[in-house]
């Protein structure tokens, strides 16, 4: 009856003691409560093992609770190694956060643990002091962005982005694919197939992603053409990724939610129904150069910008 009893809930206990034994590898002050769970594991193990010995030499039923009892023996005898948590301070009463509790072997609060290890509250405070600095460097950074009207004003040595996003450019020799943006930003102009970078994905597959997405099409032999960071005055900071390609499958579709793609031949672009700054670039794009792009961007007015061609190193 034990025996059964165990079979049932062993897995999930050892799975369980797993779980915490790893969980406590990331505090470096809780040795002695992550090898309580070994020691506990170890005890079920010997209960268990017991019950299937007695079970594989037919021994009377009353033998399993033999088993049991060495089981309590033996957790009674390691009980300190075994069960080394407590909830609430050992010095002071007060009770203690998840952290302290896990990964605390000495069971102190916070306060406690500072006050015997007073290079501890140091280490705290020197970090806190640090990050303190951080961000108000950062918060100095921000403003200097946004009150920056000069591109050559932004800090673009410390400038970090909110926001990234592709752009792709699908063409052959004669015309390209562009979209008409249906809402959003940029809302009524032409565009590339593009659109934000998702948590865990590369630039090459948001491209691949967004172009599938907006036109019907499936784009492979992707080439980053150029690198585009934007200022704007409302705070947002976004660095866009620009590829061509001349490869793809499927039938266009004839429009998406936020979308309508269309072809039209180079010689036809309409600069007056885009970005102001995609007269900047887009030009060296189609002749197949690369370049890098700086701009500080009112709502849809440019304020200043600048545009570099990148040259290869061979």
């Amino acid at each position: 009856m034990l025996l059964q009893l165990f079979s049932r809930f062993f897995d999930y206990a050892m799975l369980l003691l797993i779980v915490l034994n790893l969980s406590l590898r990331k505090f470096k002050n809780g040795q002695r409560k992550r090898f309580s769970t070994l020691v506990v594991a170890l005890d079920i193990l010997a209960v268990y093992f017991l019950l299937i010995f007695i079970d594989w030499l037919q021994l009377p039923a009353w033998t399993e609770y033999v088993a049991l009892a060495i089981g309590v023996v033996l957790a009674i005898t390691f009980r300190k190694s075994m069960w080394p948590w407590r909830l609430k301070c050992r010095k002071c009463g007060k009770k203690m956060d998840w952290d302290a509790i896990l990964g605390r072997d000495a069971n102190l609060c916070q306060e406690c643990w500072e006050e015997e290890h007073p290079e501890e509250k140091e280490k705290r405070e020197e970090k806190e002091r640090k990050a303190s600095i951080s961000a108000q460097n950062q918060e100095k950074i921000d403003e200097l962005c946004v009150k920056a009207d000069k591109v050559d004003d932004v800090p673009w040595g410390s400038w970090e982005p909110t926001e990234r996003c592709v752009l792709t450019y699908v063409m052959d020799s004669e015309k390209a694919l562009l979209i008409l943006k249906k809402r959003g930003m940029g809302e009524g102009y032409f565009n590339a197939p593009g659109g934000h970078i998702e948590l865990e994905e590369t630039s090459v597959e948001a491209a691949v992603r967004e172009t599938k997405e907006e036109t019907g099409l499936t784009v492979s032999g992707l080439k980053e053409m150029g690198v585009l960071r934007f200022q704007f005055k409302n705070g947002i900071r976004m660095i866009g990724y620009v590829f061509t390609t001349d490869r793809w499958e499927g039938e266009l579709i004839d429009e998406c939610d936020e979308t309508k793609p269309f072809w039209i031949n180079k010689s036809d672009i309409d600069y007056s129904r885009m970005w102001e700054d995609d007269r900047l670039w887009l030009p060296m794009l189609m002749e197949g150069k690369k370049f890098e792009g700086w701009f500080i961007f009112d709502d849809r007015k440019m304020v200043d910008a600048k545009v570099e061609e990148t040259v290869e190193e061979e």
